[in-house]
């Protein structure tokens, strides 16, 4: 029976390409997002065509019955639990901390890290009652471990969850469930190249490998993460950032 796979956030960016690598690596996926737009159809049978599986569902991670509702219909669609979790969804605002509206925080904390901790547990739970041993992988940032400016309330979410995957890697771990989270650094998509001018060349100047990163650099370590070569690994963060969040600000350098 092939292995089944659920990413939050899977119908762009970094989402979307996991989604496509984890079936053209034999894995059912089944992915949510708070619209479905007419290009799911085009990722559901360009899957079909090359021997995968990819279903997409309506769902907002942050709101506890669209996640159960969500988590239903996926483990109808797969006949049985989900072997892998893959928490992508995200959103963010550009604020400063004292310029931050409330309605804003809300909206990241909601889905960043709520509807982190709404996937886990409902994909945990049917895991567990599958007796079924599983991965969750949570997509962190930089800001794991650093400020990011103007990035308030997108900063404490992240953080949040780099602390939650180590609890949940702590209280999962008995029922062979590990949690790990892959942090990227600057990665090309359409939503950081809109965001800013000459995005990738800013970044690839201060990063050491001196590039930014694609879509496909998390592949890898994201199908590690939910392979067998990664089964006594849980409760880490692994940084795919070409080394820009390792660098210090050093004068003159």
């Amino acid at each position: 029976m092939s292995r089944c796979a659920v990413v939050t956030g899977g119908q762009s960016g970094i989402g979307r390409r996991l989604v496509t690598a984890l079936a053209q690596n034999g894995f059912r996926v089944a992915f949510s997002d708070r619209s479905l737009s007419d290009a799911v159809q085009t990722l559901e049978s360009n899957a079909e065509s090359h021997g995968g599986a990819i279903r997409g569902f309506p769902c907002d991670v942050g709101v506890g019955q669209d996640v159960d509702r969500f988590y239903q219909a996926a483990a109808d669609w797969f006949g049985t639990a989900p072997d892998v979790l893959i928490n992508n969804a995200g959103t963010q605002s550009w604020s400063s901390l004292l310029e931050l509206d409330e309605d804003s925080w809300d909206s990241v904390i909601r889905t960043n890290l709520k509807g982190c901790f709404l996937n886990t547990k409902a994909a945990a739970r049917l895991m567990i009652d599958a007796g079924k041993p599983g991965s969750i992988i949570n997509i962190g940032s930089g800001c794991n471990k650093l400020a990011f400016p103007k990035l308030v309330d997108y900063t404490a979410s992240k953080g949040g969850v780099e602390q939650f995957t180590k609890v949940a890697a702590v209280e999962l771990g008995p029922y062979g469930i590990r949690v790990n989270c892959v942090a990227p650094g600057a990665i090309a998509t359409e939503r950081t190249s809109g965001e800013a001018a000459g995005y990738s060349e800013k970044w690839a100047k201060i990063t050491p490998l001196r590039r930014v990163g694609t879509p496909d650099d998390i592949v890898g370590p994201v199908m590690f993460l939910t392979s067998e070569s990664s089964s006594f690994v849980t409760g880490q963060t692994l940084w795919v950032d070409g080394g820009v969040f390792s660098q210090a600000n050093w004068p003159d350098y």
